[in-house]
């Protein structure tokens, strides 16, 4: 399946509304699918739904409710499902002792319980369809431990995890699993609040929304299981996984360079 041939198929987007997720939206819409978009703000969603002519369906997928009446409302629209893709997510930055217990509980709720949860439950409509694809966008943060952001960095190696093993135990089945991990992205999830957001991450090249989009494109095209972005900020994780000492030792230099690049964005 090319992902630039994608007519008729039956497309669901979480977190639809902006960035990424409208970013794939479009991409999808443009390929030929039938679009269904999903997000909490029902004002922006709708915006985003006629301008892409997608679907539009409010949802909080961070309740176990919202999760199963999404899948039970996106089957109806159009009959099926054929590719899933869980991007909603959520961050509330610092380290632990400054967020409330709430605030962890959401993120974990948002990033990794709903894709996890969606994810089964689309299932049985997705191995219904001759070809389907399930895309969790993770980030680079699932790759090494991000401190200041510990919960955050825990739900992406978990979504990551699940993806890697979901993926081989329907390796004989029609539904391919893959998992997208980003680095920076430009949009309001990192540039609305600059000086919220760790000095480590600014030290990456920024993506852009329609970048990340293309990965996730081509992975519903191939069903390769992980593709990330930027490509070095990839290695390097892998080698701190590899070599712990790593990170630590180039930890100051690295966020002597995302303060740097947090002064240009600021400006």
């Amino acid at each position: 399946m090319a992902a630039g041939d994608l007519n008729g198929r039956i497309a669901l987007v979480t977190g639809g509304s902006s960035g990424v997720g409208k970013a794939t939206a479009r991409a999808l819409a443009e390929a030929g699918a039938r679009v269904i978009v999903a997000a909490r703000s029902a004002e922006l969603l709708e915006r985003t739904a006629d301008e892409i002519g997608a679907s539009a369906l409010v949802a909080d997928v961070s309740t176990a409710t919202g999760c199963r009446t999404l899948i039970e409302q996106a089957v109806v629209i159009h009959g099926g499902l054929d590719i899933l893709v869980n991007n909603a997510g959520a961050h509330h930055r610092g380290p632990v002792t400054q967020r409330d217990a709430d605030e962890l509980g959401d993120m974990i709720d948002t990033n990794l319980r709903a894709p996890i949860m969606l994810t089964r439950l689309a299932l049985d409509h997705l191995r219904a369809a001759r070809q389907a694809s399930v895309v969790n966008v993770a980030s680079i943060a699932g790759h090494v431990p991000l401190p200041g952001s510990a919960t955050y960095s825990a739900t992406k190696f978990g979504l990551r995890a699940f993806s890697h093993a979901l993926a081989g135990e329907l390796a004989d089945t029609d539904v391919r699993v893959s998992v997208v991990s980003p680095g920076p992205i430009a949009t309001d999830f990192i540039l609305a609040d600059v000086d919220s957001v760790s000095d480590l991450t600014f030290s990456q090249a920024m993506s852009t929304p329609e970048q990340i989009a293309e990965l996730i494109m081509r992975c519903i095209a191939d069903g390769q299981v992980e593709r990330s972005r930027p490509r070095m900020s990839a290695l390097m994780a892998t080698a701190g996984y590899l070599i712990p000492a790593l990170p630590r030792a180039l930890r100051p230099l690295l966020a002597a360079k995302g303060r740097r690049a947090k002064a240009r964005y600021r400006r």
